[in-house]
Order: structure tokens, then C-alpha cells, then sequence
């Protein structure tokens, strides 16, 4: 999983968002590479997902991020899950190469 940093570049971490970006490139190429050996590459992006290291965001920190994502909360692990396993499935076979945004709004590109 790629934190949104890499397609909106966080203040402070260039190097995380940027190593972030590297793998968007990586999908991208990876993907156009590998089509024709039946290897799918594709990522996933999240925003803010309720996980045990976002426990230990100060309060203010998770209010700044979750002002900056439209649906106002963070996401759940199984919401990220259940696209995983649609990539995984065989009903994704013609995808490759693609990023896919789970961040309720946040990023639309």
C-alpha cells in the first residue's frame, strides 16, 4: 500500500513522498513491462486508514489530515482489503499498470 504522499507530496518528508512517487513510476512501467507474461502490476493509495500506527497521531495531527479528506473520517482496513482482493481476482485480468486512489475524495487524479 502507497500512502497518498506519492501523488501530493507531504511538507517535511520529501524523501518518503518521493520514494512514495518512485513506486507509482515503478506500477506504471512494471505494469507496460510485464502485460505481456499475464503479470499484473498495480497499486493501491490510501489517505488516512485506522490502523495501530495512526493510534498514535495527537489528536490534532488526525484532525489536520482528516480535514483534508471530503468524506471527514478515516478509512477502514477493510475497505482497503476488499480492493486488494479484487486485484487479486480474476475479475481485474485485464488491469495493469494502474493506481487506485483509497482516500474518500481526497486525491481524484
Amino acid at each position: 500500500m502507497l500512502r497518498i504522499a506519492g501523488k501530493e507530496g507531504n511538507p517535511l518528508q520529501s524523501a518518503y513522498s518521493a520514494s512514495k512517487a518512485a513506486v507509482i513510476a515503478l506500477t506504471k512501467s512494471l505494469g507496460k513491462e510485464l502485460a505481456k507474461t499475464g503479470i499484473r502490476v498495480n497499486c493501491v493509495t490510501s489517505a488516512i486508514i485506522t490502523t495501530a500506527m495512526n493510534e498514535q497521531m495527537t489528536e490534532e495531527l488526525r484532525q489536520q489530515v482528516l480535514s483534508k479528506v471530503p468524506m471527514g473520517r478515516a478509512g477502514k482496513p477493510e475497505e482497503v482489503a476488499a480492493l486488494a482482493l479484487w486485484l487479486a481476482s480474476a475479475e481485474c485480468s485485464f488491469t495493469t499498470g494502474a493506481v487506485f486512489d483509497v482516500s474518500r475524495g481526497r486525491a481524484t487524479y
